[in-house]
Order: C-alpha cells, then structure tokens, then sequence
C-alpha cells in the first residue's frame, strides 16, 4: 500500500473512533430521556430469565452499538499500520478497510437508528454489517501474512 492510502485508512478510524465516543456520551449522558419517549410503553424484555424496561434494553442494544463502533474504527487503524508494512498484501487491506467502514454502518448505524428512533424496519440490515467487520478481519489478517505469495506487495 502507499503511504497515503495507509494514512487514509488511519485518518477514517480515528474520525471513526471519535464519532464513537461521542455516541458513546450521548448514550451516557442525553439518551434516557430520548428511550423513555420511543420506548417507554412498550411491555418489558426477558433476559435471562429475568424482565427488564424495553428503554433499558435498548440502552443496552445502543451501547453495543458504540462498543463495535469502538473496535472496528481501531480496526481500520490497523489496516493503515499494517499496510505501511512491508510484505504486506494491498487488495485484502483495501477491502478489509471498506468492510470496517461499512460494517460500523450496517451495524453500528442500524442499532442508533433502532434504539433512538424505535425504527425496526432497518433491523434486518444489522446482522449484514456484523458479518462485513467479521470479514473485515480476516482480510486484515490475509493482507498482513504472506504467506504463499510470490509477490508479498501485490
């Protein structure tokens, strides 16, 4: 990779990474109010065999939102350092640099959009964007080893 597609997948995570923590805030500081609104009538969750207020479980949904945002906006940092590398493979880092950015979205993005809005029509998009940052890994993990390649800077 060249250094600036390298410095292009780190400067994308760490506004990523940013992003995330704000969210993060806005769940820990401005959200109850927010969930109390979309999801205060609705009849309480079971989890684990105990019942919980559907606002707390979509706190709970909204912070696993910004705890995935988190990781994967590190994983596109990754993607930048292990690109400056040499011996490095540049299709899988590109491609595992698009499935961490759009997975945040997919994922990320559609547990936002359910929790604060209460919008499930987008909830089937969710388990598409977990299943980009799950490939998204392992094409960091393909463009880092080169293993088996004649030419390791392909």
């Amino acid at each position: 990779m060249t250094a600036g597609c390298c410095r292009c997948w780190i400067t994308t995570g760490a506004v990523l990474l940013g992003l995330g923590i704000i969210a993060g805030a806005y769940g820990a500081h401005g959200l109850d109010e927010q969930l109390m609104k979309v999801h205060g009538n609705k009849p309480p969750v079971e989890r684990l065999g105990s019942s919980i207020t559907a606002a707390s479980k979509a706190l709970d949904d909204f912070r696993t939102g910004v705890r995935y945002h988190v990781w994967h906006a590190l994983g596109l940092i990754a993607v930048g350092l292990v690109g400056s590398l040499p011996g490095t493979r540049r299709w899988p880092l590109h491609l595992a640099g698009f499935a961490f950015g759009l997975g945040i979205v997919g994922f990320s993005g559609v547990l936002y959009v359910l929790t604060v809005t209460g919008n499930s029509a987008v909830a089937g998009l969710a388990p598409v964007g977990g299943t980009l940052v799950i490939v998204g890994w392992f094409l960091l993990a393909a463009g880092a080893c080169p293993c088996g390649s004649s030419n390791p800077s392909d």
